[in-house]
């Protein structure tokens, strides 16, 4: 019990985090901000994104969530800080969060599928090198089942006979609302070893969630549960987008309208209405890539019939975005070279600026193919984030880039003169819009075609408007 009476002789009070990123950042900070007796330290590689969260103009954070930069201003500088200096914070903190990027693969055995471990290996290491301490290790990231295995062996291994309790602890927030998850959340999931030691490691953490959130919300098991888990339920949550968006094709072919089936079948109890919003595909950094991980770790046990099954949920969603933009082209007589096509919308969902894995980007990737002139407008999102969406898709050259794509600061100048309007992601401002006026400076026949379902179809088509909504027939 040496290892328990190190570290848990007294209160957890120094905290670090390994990643600044879209789950490290806002978690850390409802953490300090709920817990001000804690000093809370964010570090990351990327001087700039350090250089954002301690901006003094909270405009300038490197995320964009409602409700973050006032929980940050309230905070930062108090018990929150961000720094480049990880050997230190790794030596002063008690309970380190691993909150780094898990991609998937995109070499060797396991490309395309697997979850990358090669930063969180990396971190491993460096806490091992550097600790002078026995540390509290939480797994933040999404990981494969039995990571922390290797994680402990590392740590274990690469040590000055340091004693190391891992936890998962993996974050089921929702970006747009992060702060609110974060701050009222269904659920805190935390896994352990089932030692005494194991125990005590788990305790410590609950007790710096059970400041704010009621004990009964917080769930404990073990830590293979916990990993599952995280998959499991970003698997569960994609099932639902693609089988209501299947439904969707249905409902345009035969009469259906996609959101009365939606909430014809939301009312039954043991379906339930979250998750049932049809669109042109989820995006996002988690659902895909969590479901190719499920998908892989199926295939590596031989449980082919699963991981069938699964894949099936990013085969649809793939179809969704690639339908929806065959039939812009199809709509407008079969070519759009030369067309102004405007995009409304590149995040891949509203009130966020991230645009991992956007719809948006594989729509206006395929119309860029046909020639389409696209003109893209996003009240978040900036044009160097844009770009380097498809300059990372590897499909089109700077020069086709430069002459395709046009970035707009303005709605009303990104659809002057287009033969058609896509919308990709839901903002509400969109609905806000002067559409007669919109209308007015278009050129005819004048094509909406609304990826999120979130336009009065019926005004549109008073207005003039020849209308194509998800999930309705035309």
């Amino acid at each position: 019990m040496v290892f328990l009476h190190k570290i848990f002789q007294m209160k957890v009070t120094k905290i670090a985090c390994i990643g600044a990123g879209y789950v490290g950042g806002p978690t850390m900070a409802v953490i300090a901000q709920k817990n001000p007796g804690i000093q809370v330290t964010v570090v990351d590689l990327n001087e700039q994104r350090i250089a954002n969260w301690n901006h003094e103009d909270l405009s300038k954070l490197p995320i964009y969530e409602p409700g973050l930069a006032e929980v940050v201003a309230e905070a930062r500088g108090r018990n929150l800080f961000f720094s480049t200096d990880i050997n230190k914070a790794i030596v002063e903190a008690e309970l380190i969060f691993i909150s780094v990027n898990t991609p998937t693969k995109t070499y060797g055995k396991g490309k395309g599928m697997a979850a990358d471990l090669k930063y969180i290996e990396l971190c491993a290491r460096q806490i091992a090198e550097t600790a002078t301490t026995n540390k509290i290790v939480v797994e933040k990231s999404t990981l494969p089942v039995r990571t922390a295995e290797a994680i402990k062996n590392i740590l274990e291994n690469n040590s000055n006979n340091l004693q190391f309790q891992i936890l998962s602890n993996p974050e089921f927030l929702a970006e747009g609302t992060a702060v609110a998850d974060l701050q009222n959340p269904d659920r805190v999931l935390i896994g352990g070893e089932t030692t005494p030691e194991g125990q005590e490691a788990i305790e410590a953490l609950v007790q710096i969630y059970n400041s704010w959130i009621p004990r009964e919300r917080i769930l404990t098991t073990n830590l293979w549960s916990s990993e599952l888990s995280k998959l499991t339920a970003n698997a569960f949550l994609a099932q639902r987008v693609s089988s209501i968006n299947a439904m969707s094709e249905l409902c345009e072919v035969t009469g259906a309208n996609v959101q009365e089936v939606a909430s014809a079948i939301g009312m039954d109890s043991r379906i339930g209405n979250k998750f049932l919003k049809a669109s042109v595909g989820f995006g996002g950094s988690c659902f895909q890539k969590d479901i190719l991980n499920l998908v892989y770790i199926a295939k590596s046990y031989g449980l082919n019939e699963v991981a069938d099954y699964w894949e099936q949920v990013i085969i649809l969603n793939d179809h969704q975005k690639k339908r929806f933009a065959e039939n812009i082209i199809k709509t407008l007589y079969n070519t759009v070279s030369g067309k102004k096509i405007t995009v409304l919308g590149w995040a891949f969902k509203k009130d966020t600026n991230d645009t991992r894995e956007s719809a948006a980007i594989y729509v206006t990737s395929a119309l860029m193919e046909e020639n389409a002139s696209i003109h893209v407008f996003d009240p978040k999102v900036e044009k160097h984030q844009i770009i380097g969406d498809l300059e990372y898709l590897n499909v089109h050259t700077s020069e086709e880039i430069n002459q395709f794509l046009s970035i707009e600061n303005d709605p009303y100048t990104a659809c002057k003169n287009a033969h058609a309007i896509a919308i990709l992601t839901e903002w509400d401002e969109f609905k806000t819009y002067d559409w007669q006026k919109i209308y007015d400076n278009m050129m005819k026949p004048a094509f909406i075609f609304d990826g999120r379902d979130i336009l009065d179809v019926n005004k549109m088509r008073e207005i003039g408007f020849v209308v194509y909504s998800i999930g309705k027939s035309v």
